[in-house]
C-alpha cells in the first residue's frame, strides 16, 4: 500500500503542484482542480474504513502521502484532512468527506450545548467545509456553516492561516475523547504532520540546490567542484538525512495513540534542519536565490513557516529537557534505545 500511496502522490502532485500553481494558490486562489484529483484518488480518506472510501491506512503508511505533500508545497489542507479524521474515527464520530481541517488552538468554550468563542490560525479556514477542534475533554466537529466570522490571515508563505469566530453555535457532533488520549493531541499530530512536510521540502531543496551547483559555472567549472560548496551540500544531505529519519520514526511508532516522545524529537530535528537547510540554500544559489520568479523561495518560506506551526524547536525542546530530567539518569538510555515506551506530556500552546 505504502508503494502505491508515495508512487500515486508523487506523480499527482509533480504534474499539477507547479511552481506557478503555487504561486496562483498564495494569491488567494483556492485549489480547487488539484482538491479534486486528490478526491479521485482516495487520498483524503487515506486512513479511513473502507466502508466509506477510505483505504485504513496506519501512521505508517500515510507518512509518504504527508511527505510528498510538503515536498510538492501542495497548497491544500491534505495533511490537515488526514489528522481530522484520524481523531473523529478515533472518537466514534466517524471520517468526513468534504473539506475538512483542524484548530489546536482557541478560546471555545461550552455555553450550555452551544459553543462560543475564537479558532485560531486555522490552516485553509476560510475554505473548509468542517473544523475538528477539542473543547475540554470532548473531540468536537463544527460546520462552518456557523461561524460567525472569518479573519483572513497567513504564514509567511502564503498559507492561510485564518481565525474563526463562533457565537453560541451548535457542533455538529461531539464525543468524549478516547482513553489516554491527552486535550494536545492535535498540537502533537500537527507538529507530527509539520515535520514529514519539513522532510519533504528539504528533500527538493537538496535536488534544487545539488543541480543549480552542478550547471552553474565560474571560473569555467561548476561550482560544485569546489570544495567550499561540497561541504555544504554534504552537510545540507547530512541534515536532510536526518529530518526524513526522524520523521519517518515519528510516524511509524504511531498508531492507535500518537508518539509524543518521537514527535517531539521529529519536531525539534526537522525545524533546526529547516533553519540549516534554508540558508545553505540560498548561500549556494547566491543573489537567484532571492528573486521572486525562481522556485527557491518556495521551499525556503514554507520551511520557515512550519518550523513554528504547532510548536517552535524551542518549545518541544522544553518539553522534552523536563520529561528527561525528571525522569532521572538511569531511564535515559532506554528513553533513547525505547522511545515508543514513552509518552511525552504536552502542554497545550493554546486553551481550546
Amino acid at each position: 500500500m505504502r508503494e502505491l500511496f508515495e508512487s500515486t502522490i508523487e506523480r499527482l502532485l509533480s504534474d499539477i503542484s507547479t511552481a506557478d500553481y503555487i504561486r496562483s494558490a498564495e494569491g488567494g486562489m483556492w485549489s480547487a482542480d488539484l482538491w479534486r484529483a486528490l478526491e479521485e484518488n482516495g487520498f483524503q480518506l487515506a486512513g479511513a474504513p473502507e466502508a466509506i472510501g477510505g483505504a485504513e491506512a496506519g501512521w505508517e503508511d500515510l507518512f509518504v502521502i504527508v511527505r510528498a505533500a510538503g515536498r510538492y508545497a501542495a497548497p491544500v489542507p491534505l495533511v490537515e484532512m488526514l489528522l481530522g479524521n484520524w481523531l473523529l474515527e478515533a472518537s466514534g464520530i466517524g471520517a468526513r468527506s468534504g473539506v475538512l481541517t483542524i484548530a489546536a488552538q482557541g478560546t471555545l468554550r461550552w455555553e450550555g450545548e452551544r459553543l462560543s468563542g475564537d479558532l485560531y490560525h486555522v490552516p485553509w479556514g476560510r475554505h473548509a467545509e468542517w473544523v475538528v477542534t477539542v473543547v475540554g475533554d470532548q473531540v468536537v466537529l463544527l460546520d462552518m456553516a456557523c461561524a460567525d466570522g472569518v479573519v483572513p490571515g497567513s504564514n509567511i508563505a502564503g498559507e492561510p492561516r485564518d481565525n474563526l469566530l463562533f457565537k453560541a453555535a451548535h457542533c455538529a457532533a461531539s464525543a468524549k475523547l478516547p482513553s489516554a488520549m491527552p486535550a494536545s493531541v492535535l498540537q502533537i499530530g500537527g507538529a507530527m504532520l509539520r515535520s514529514a512536510q519539513m522532510a519533504g521540502a528539504l528533500t527538493a531543496l537538496l535536488e534544487l540546490t545539488s543541480g543549480y551547483a552542478a550547471e552553474r559555472k565560474q571560473f569555467g567549472k561548476p561550482i560544485a567542484s569546489f570544495q567550499a560548496i561540497q561541504q555544504q551540500l554534504a552537510v545540507l544531505a547530512e541534515q536532510t538525512a536526518a529530518a526524513n529519519v526522524a520523521a519517518e520514526t515519528a510516524f511509524s511508532e504511531s498508531g492507535d495513540q500518537l508518539a509524543s516522545f518521537s514527535i517531539a524529537v521529529a519536531k525539534i530535528s526537522t525545524a533546526d534542519a529547516a533553519s540549516i537547510g534554508a540558508g545553505i540554500g540560498h548561500s549556494v544559489h547566491g543573489a537567484i536565490g532571492f528573486t521572486q520568479e525562481y522556485s527557491l523561495h518556495l521551499l525556503t518560506r514554507r520551511l520557515w513557516a512550519w518550523r513554528s506551526e504547532f510548536g517552535s524547536s524551542t518549545f518541544w525542546s522544553t518539553q522534552l529537557g523536563k520529561y528527561v530530567c525528571a525522569a532521572g539518569e538511569q531511564a535515559f538510555w532506554p528513553m533513547i534505545t525505547h522511545s515508543k515506551q514513552h509518552q511525552l506530556p504536552v502542554a497545550e500552546i493554546g486553551s481550546v
